[in-house]
């Protein structure tokens, strides 16, 4: 299921662009745009992840350098069934983490300094888990097509508005108004719903994995104190990316809002709550890291 919901973003990604190239090259511009797209699928497909990871800033860590983190992830892996991935971190005080990777056998997670300085043991090992959720669920590719097309899209629709598009094409002024205000908005309206799904998904499999749903609340809880009060520039030059992590890296959001990149913090911790009572286990306080 995971290649097929894909297949069908890369087709509606690949439309959009196509519609924005119609607006700015009438039909000389549409076949430039279709190749463009065929370039953009394949880019995406094999490299997406490796262009987020250098977006983010994240540097890949071994066992010599981060011998807890990289062996918190190596036991996670085992217990969620999943190749171990590569493991990076981003150097940045916000505490925030991501997986991206095209499948299983592809994949990386990366935590920020942040995230490693605020949380317990156990609360990383919550996130950790959530993050090899979306790896086993085969969310990652998904992400970062959408991650990719998002931000493919929202520049040729500048680029359009800037130069004024076709004034002779059969949507007239205003339909081309629309469109180039619209394709953007499209392709965020797809992020965020893929993403407010996807996530109470993965929290409910991570918990799962790490078998402790009340330490991936807490961590969830601090890690939207966090991207809250501290900023994240490479996130914020990348907005694009934003669905990706596991609470929004650019502002945490209090309500279920239909443009929220995520669901609210309170409904997932809630909801993790449930669970943690289904299983009988009650909260305990720990103090946080750092872990290496």
């Amino acid at each position: 299921m995971g290649y097929v919901r894909t297949g069908v973003l890369m087709a509606a990604m690949t439309a959009l662009v196509m519609g924005l190239g119609l607006l700015l090259g009438g039909q000389g511009g549409l076949i430039i745009a279709l190749v463009l797209a065929g370039g953009m699928n394949l880019y995406a497909l094999w490299n997406s992840d490796k262009a987020v990871l250098r977006q983010q800033g994240a540097r890949p860590v071994d066992a010599a350098e981060a011998p807890g983190l990289v062996g918190l992830v190596r036991d996670l892996a085992g217990r969620a069934g999943v190749p171990m991935p590569k493991v990076y971190v981003i150097d940045t005080a916000q505490p925030n983490a991501f997986a991206t990777g095209r499948n299983p056998d592809n994949a990386a997670v990366a935590v920020t300094a942040g995230l490693m300085r605020s949380l317990t043991r156990d609360e990383l090992a919550g996130v950790i888990a959530h993050e090899l959720a979306h790896i086993r669920n085969r969310d990652t590719l998904l992400m970062t097509v959408t991650a990719t097309f998002a931000g493919a899209i929202s520049m040729l629709a500048n680029f359009a508005l800037f130069f004024g598009g076709r004034r002779d094409n059969p949507l007239g002024l205003i339909g081309t108004l629309a469109m180039m205000i619209l394709a953007p908005l499209a392709a965020a309206l797809v992020q965020m719903a893929i993403s407010r799904t996807r996530e109470y998904e993965a929290d409910r499999v991570g918990a799962e994995i790490c078998g402790q749903p009340l330490a991936l609340a807490s961590a969830l809880e601090r890690i939207a104190g966090g991207a809250a009060r501290i900023d994240n520039m490479a996130a914020e030059r990348n907005p694009a990316t934003a669905h990706m992590f596991i609470i929004n890296p650019l502002h945490a959001h209090a309500h279920d809002r239909l443009f929220a990149t995520h669901p609210a913090t309170e409904n997932r911790v809630a909801a993790l709550r449930a669970m943690a009572a289904e299983m009988g286990q009650a909260p305990a306080g720990v103090a946080p890291g750092p872990w290496g």
